[in-house]
């Protein structure tokens, strides 16, 4: 068993793609002897009413929007600047939306092995 996060976020169908290329830009996502490993279900239904000065890429200001979503999760190693730079510059940099929904959850895992970064201390894709 070893400890993780647990991250959670909400993307459009049609992003989930490059979402996860810009999330596996800055970690492997390894469980165990596999890595590009995440899950995500059938798409389901995001409700939002964006706020004056938000600048949203669906919908307007003043009008509660609902759009189909799939939630993705994903693991990574327990480790708080691994997660800030998944999330900044891996998650949110390359999200569809202004303020992408971000849940982190400390969890415990059955992994034999976890993720390890990409880049010039970890390994390349």
């Amino acid at each position: 068993m070893r400890e993780a996060y647990r991250i959670t976020t909400f993307v459009p169908p049609e992003s989930l793609d490059a979402l996860l290329e810009g999330i596996e830009a800055e970690v492997e996502l390894r469980f165990g002897p596999y890595d590009r490993s995440a899950w995500w279900s059938a798409p389901g239904v995001e409700q939002f009413r964006p706020l004056p000065g938000a600048s949203p890429s669906v919908g307007e200001v003043g009008r509660t929007e609902r759009v189909p979503t799939i939630r993705l999760e994903f693991v990574i190693p327990r480790d708080p600047g691994l997660l800030e730079r998944v999330v900044d510059r891996g998650l949110i940099a390359n999200h569809p939306w202004q303020e992408p929904a971000v849940i982190v959850d400390e969890s415990i895992v059955s992994a034999t092995q976890l993720a390890e970064p990409v880049g010039p201390q970890g390994i390349e894709p």
